[in-house]
Parts: structure tokens; C-alpha cells; sequence
């Protein structure tokens, strides 16, 4: 698995959202983009960040931040996720874990004395097509805040 970090330039991607639209790295130019890939809709951790997310929505787009989730789930999926906590922004549905794979975050991992391939949740600020952060030991339950102090903001 290889690890981006800051400085990095942030890997071209292209996915399909909750509506079925498509939206890529291009759409986000001139913009910061919070990027995170959390495992599962509707599980506890990930429920937890992004209705954080969504809780503190209006403040991160006041600092000029653009959201954008990425999860493994189909658009069935992530749509009813995002009517269920009411979320305000979009969800890739990354079947195929093309985007996952390219910013490093599918992987092995450890759980309860079992391994097995996963995705590793993981969070990249991007600004203008480059990597500027990221947060590998994500905070689920107070994403916002630990992404505006890392940013300095």
C-alpha cells in the first residue's frame, strides 16, 4: 500500500456519486477539498464522522472547505445514508476501490485478532491539486475540530 503524504500531488479520480453523477478532482480546482475515506455507511465510527461533518458543515465551508466522502458502498447505499442523517454533501461510491487504491488507503488490517483487506480510514485536505494534509488516525467523533486545527484554522 503506498502512503501519500503532504507535498504529494493528489492522484487524479473520476466516481460516481449518491445520484448516479460523476464528479473528479478537477471539479474541486481553486478550492480546498476535504477528502475522506471512511470503511461502511451505516456503521458506528463511520455514522459518527460524518454526521460530525455534517454538524459542523456551514463552519468548514466558511473557512472555505469543500467535502467530499468516498466509501466502498453503491449509490443505493450512500443515498440512503445521506437522506437518513440528512448529510450535506456528496458520497463516491468506490465499488471497485479504484480511488481507495490510488490515494492508499486499501490495505490489510488487524481486528480483534483477525487480518483481512480493508479500507483504512483516512482523510487528505488537497488544495489545488496537491496534498496538503493528512489525517491517518482519524477522530470520529470530533473530525471537524481536529481537521481545522490541523489546517491551523
Amino acid at each position: 500500500m503506498k502512503r501519500l503524504k503532504a507535498g504529494d500531488k493528489a492522484p487524479y479520480f473520476e466516481g460516481t456519486i449518491e445520484d448516479g453523477s460523476t464528479v473528479s478532482l478537477g471539479d474541486f480546482s481553486g478550492k480546498k477539498l476535504i477528502l475522506f475515506i471512511y470503511p461502511k455507511d451505516n456503521t458506528p465510527g463511520c455514522t459518527a464522522q460524518n454526521c460530525n461533518l455534517a454538524e459542523n458543515f456551514e463552519e468548514l465551508k466558511k473557512k472555505g472547505f469543500e467535502l467530499l466522502g468516498i466509501s466502498a458502498d453503491n449509490e443505493k447505499k450512500h443515498q440512503n445514508f445521506i437522506e437518513k442523517y440528512k448529510l450535506p454533501f456528496h458520497l463516491i461510491a468506490d465499488t471497485d476501490h479504484k480511488i481507495i487504491d490510488a490515494y492508499g488507503s486499501w490495505g490489510l488490517k488487524k481486528f480483534m485478532g483477525r487480518e483481512y483487506d480493508g479500507i483504512h480510514r483516512t482523510t487528505f485536505i488537497i488544495e489545488n491539486g496537491v496534498i496538503k494534509h493528512v489525517i491517518e488516525k482519524v477522530n470520529t467523533k470530533n473530525h471537524s475540530a481536529q481537521i481545522l486545527e490541523i489546517c491551523g484554522e
